[in-house]
């Protein structure tokens, strides 16, 4: 039987040396010290990963599709049927994610990781992977079982290493599921000890009726696995409450840690996905370069929560990857910068030390 464990003892914690080889680099190139910000720690933590030069590419993101049964409880704004719909034009090149990473210059995978109904058409571009067709309603019982998330995390754990296989050093998480915000917010409350009342969002638009309704919702399921919450068993957290597109991206960030691979967290669903991976080995944390600032309400907290502060500020709240393709754009241009940049000594310019 698969082990989460087996991966994250893989995975290894960052040597400080190369960091400060890093940066002592920089610190010789025509600029004065620190003068390129938040550029020179990404370049300086790819520099890490890698065990030498920097680099971002090539570069993947992995946009996970899966159903929730808690869509039953009137959290979404959207019918479930949405989610399927939405596959399909990933699958047309027609969404917002299709035209960032084309336009980022980033490889996109879509994996079916348990989507309403059957399988899809064979496609290039679709890993079938598909745990079950939709999780339970976790409100009356856990939305899977434990033999189903491990099944998800393994199924994550193998996209990464397919991706490696694939000659890919830099990996994305995207996501698509009608209602996912729901059990992303009851992972946070779980995990991280937040309140569903601080912190849960409008996800597709809900009012504010709605939003408080969603928040009845979230306390309702946490008050029914509240003993498994507090057994703090990070695999049964994620059964009781996630999603099969979230358990397989948290598989597909551990794989991914495990095997050096820089890793770029899309928003608010994506970053409940990173919370269950981290629970099960806080090391991944060293490998992961939150993407950007989602406008859910709740995300600072959760940010706050982890230490962690995002690349990007755009007020994104759509998913799919889209932050993660633009901030994929900013690890290339650390990387460039480190490699290409001239030195005081090469440019022949006087530094003034």
């Amino acid at each position: 039987m698969f082990s989460p464990m087996s991966v994250a003892e893989r995975i290894q914690p960052l040597d400080p040396a190369y960091f400060k080889q890093a940066q002592a680099h920089l610190d010789t190139q025509t600029k004065p010290p620190g003068s390129l910000g938040t550029l020179e720690h990404i370049a300086c933590r790819l520099a890490a990963i890698r065990q030498g030069s920097p680099q971002a590419d090539p570069a993947r993101i992995y946009t996970c599709a899966g159903d929730h049964g808690v869509a039953g409880q009137s959290v979404s704004l959207f019918p479930q049927e949405v989610t399927r719909q939405m596959v399909e034009n990933f699958m047309r090149g027609g969404a917002a994610i299709n035209v960032l990473t084309r336009t980022a210059g980033v490889d996109l995978k879509v994996a079916d990781a348990g989507c309403l109904g059957g399988g899809f058409p064979d496609h290039p571009d679709l890993v079938q992977c598909k745990t079950a067709p939709g999780t339970a309603d976790f409100t009356t019982g856990p939305a899977m079982t434990r033999q189903q998330c491990l099944q998800a995390l393994e199924n994550g754990v193998n996209l990464a290493r397919q991706a490696h296989a694939d000659g890919i050093i830099t990996l994305g998480t995207g996501e698509m599921g009608i209602a996912n915000t729901t059990p992303a917010t009851a992972l946070f409350c779980a995990y991280l000890g937040l309140s569903p009342a601080s912190i849960t969002g409008p996800g597709t638009g809900l009012s504010e009726r709605g939003v408080q309704h969603k928040v009845r919702v979230i306390e309702n399921a946490l008050d029914l696995h509240a003993q498994t919450i507090s057994s703090a068993d990070p695999v049964d957290i994620l059964a009781a409450l996630g999603g099969f597109e979230i358990a397989t991206l948290a598989g597909m960030i551990l794989g991914g840690a495990s095997l050096r691979m820089a890793l770029v967290i899309d928003g608010f669903i994506s970053t409940s996905a990173f919370v269950a991976a981290h629970a099960i080995c806080p090391l991944t944390r060293e490998y992961a370069f939150f993407s950007h600032a989602s406008a859910e309400p709740g995300f600072k907290a959760v940010m706050d929560a982890l230490k962690a502060s995002p690349l990007l500020q755009l007020g994104l709240r759509l998913g799919e990857g889209t932050g993660a393709a633009m901030a994929i754009f900013l690890l290339r241009c650390a990387a460039n910068i480190y490699n290409e940049m001239a030195t005081f000594d090469t440019a022949g310019v006087h530094s003034g030390a």
